[in-house]
Order: structure tokens, then sequence, then C-alpha cells
């Protein structure tokens, strides 16, 4: 029976999870997203630049603004994290020595080859490929700001190493048995949540912009983040705590980069949206260039008729001044 009850926590969480989205979902659709802003605080302090402005100093300046955004809410991530660190390191072993006995004991083999494979997904490799991948799609199919989501998984990838290293050695934590070495917080859970979440986020803000989609999008990298803690604890991998931590710790990461990408991009809009919301700047350039392209031709026939004026008429003024007197 026990072995039963440690497989149904992982069908169990998956129901909670999308049947919490579902029941968001339902309700939110009835609130169709508007052109205004939820969080007008916020899109104050927004990049002003027009979208279409490509030159380097724009990008530049908007680069800046969003490494200082990344830079302190890393100091600030370190700092939760190093004080969760403490708490776990005093409190942990006795909710988590009991619960790592009653996984080890109450395995079914099956589900645990099962689980062996499904865990890869939070491997280092396995986040960078989707990384690189997602990288170079959203720079071909991304509108508008097409250097922002390879800078920002770039600066991701190595804030997420030397942050959490920085974490191991602050707390340096012995893990279970077989896996001893910087286990606070997992890895694995980790990087799922802000890795797969900004990868979601990017593409929820490229090709949708819709709350709902917002929804079932989160739901989804949940869905993949409960699935990396679960098998990393039946497993054996981590402690439990490792693993709430590692959830919070990837939460951190992915509400500064969020955070971060707002405020150079501002709030997200649907494709529609965007359409019909075309930037003023974008519409007096469009109206200048026509405007310039009609006035040349027109100049050029105006001097060409008064030429022709000239030359007629001279003639004719210069016999009637020699005619009879």
């Amino acid at each position: 029976m026990a072995k039963v009850l440690a497989f149904l926590i992982w069908p169990a969480g998956m129901a909670v999870i999308f049947g919490a989205a579902a029941l968001l979902a339902s309700r939110l659709r009835a609130w169709p997203a508007g052109p205004g802003s939820r969080l007008p605080w916020l899109d104050r302090y927004a990049a002003h630049e027009s979208p279409g402005d490509s030159r380097p100093g724009t990008a530049l300046r908007q680069a800046v603004r969003f490494i200082v955004v990344i830079a302190v809410g890393a100091a600030v991530a370190f700092g939760v994290m190093a004080l969760v660190g403490k708490l776990v390191l005093h409190a942990g072993p006795g909710l988590d020595k009991p619960l790592y006995h009653w996984a080890v004991t109450h395995r079914i083999h099956a589900w645990k080859g099962l689980m062996n494979s499904l865990t890869k997904i939070g491997n280092t490799w396995s986040t960078r490929m989707a990384v690189v991948s997602a990288a170079v799609c959203l720079a071909v199919t991304w509108r508008r700001y097409k250097w922002l989501p390879a800078f920002a998984f770039l600066v991701l990838s190595l804030l997420q190493r030397y942050l959490t290293h920085g974490l191991h050695m602050v707390d340096h934590r012995v893990g279970p048995p077989g896996f001893l070495h910087g286990t606070f917080p997992s890895g694995g859970s980790e990087r799922c949540v802000v890795f797969y979440g900004l990868i979601a986020y990017f593409l929820w803000r490229e090709f949708s912009g819709r709350r709902v989609t917002a929804v079932w999008s989160g739901a989804a990298v949940a869905a993949v983040a409960f699935n990396e803690g679960y098998s990393r604890f039946y497993l054996g991998m981590h402690w439990m705590t490792d693993v709430l931590s590692g959830w919070l710790y990837g939460i951190l990461l992915l509400a500064v980069f969020i955070l971060a990408t707002r405020l150079v991009m501002g709030p997200a809009r649907a494709p529609a949206a965007l359409t019909a919301e075309a930037p003023a700047a974008l519409r007096a350039e469009a109206a200048a260039a026509r405007s310039a392209g009609t006035a040349a031709p027109q100049s050029a026939g105006t001097a060409a008729a008064q030429s022709a004026e000239n030359a007629g008429s001279s003639p004719i003024r210069g016999a009637a001044m020699d005619g009879p007197q």
C-alpha cells in the first residue's frame, strides 16, 4: 500500500496543477485582455524608445537597463536563498531523513526506471539545448527586440551557474547517500522553473499575450518542475527540503528576469493589438517617406512645365515686339 501511495503522489500533483489551471482559466476567459496595463506603476519605468529603433545606442541603453535590474534582483535572490539555507541546515534533517527512508524503501521498480528517464529533463545539458534552440527560434520570429532572448538566456546561464556555486559555498550541505555534493538547492528543480519558465514567457509574449494562455503556459512549466522535483526525491538524489528550496530559487530568478524584460519591453500585447496599435513614430516615419516620394516627382514636373512655358512664349513675345508700329 505504501508503494502505491508513493506512486500516486505524481498523478495527484499533476491533477492539482492542471485542475487549478483549468479553474483559473475558466474565470479569466470572461475577462479578455485589454490594451491597458495591469501594472501601470511598473510600466512608468519601462524604456520609451521606439521598438523599431535598431540603433546601437538604443540597444545598448536597453541592455544596460536589463543588466542593472538583473544584478539587483540576483543580489536579493542570493540573500533570500542564503537565509533559507541556514534554516534548512538546522531544521531540515528532522524532516528529510524520515521522508528519504520512506521513499527509498517503497519504490516500484518499473516506476523508478521511468523516473530515471524523466528526471533528465532538468539536467544541465538538457536545459542548455532547450535554451539554445529557443534563443535561435525567437531571434528569427520576434518582431521586436530580436537581440533580447539570446542576451537574456546568456545572462541567465552565467548567473545561474555562479550564483548556485556561491550558494553551495555559503550553505554547504551533505546530500543523501550516493549524492553527497552540492544538494542545496536542487539544481534540477531550479533549472526547470527558471529556464523552461523563461522560454514559456518569451513564447507567450510574442505569440499570445492573453491571460488565459499565460495560465496554461504556467501550468505546463509547473508540471515540468513538479515532475523534476518528485523524480529527484523519489530516486533519492535530493532531500525534500532541497527540492522545495530549488523551486523557490527558480521562482525568484524567473521573477527577476520577467521584471527586467518587462522594464525593457513594457507590458505584453496580443499580436492583433500590436498590429492595431502601431507606434506613432513608425506611422509618422512612413508618412514622411510617402510625402518625400510624391514631392520629388511633382517638383520635377513643375520645373519641366515652367521651362517649356518659357521656351514657347519667348518667340511670341519677340514677334509682337518686332511687328508693325
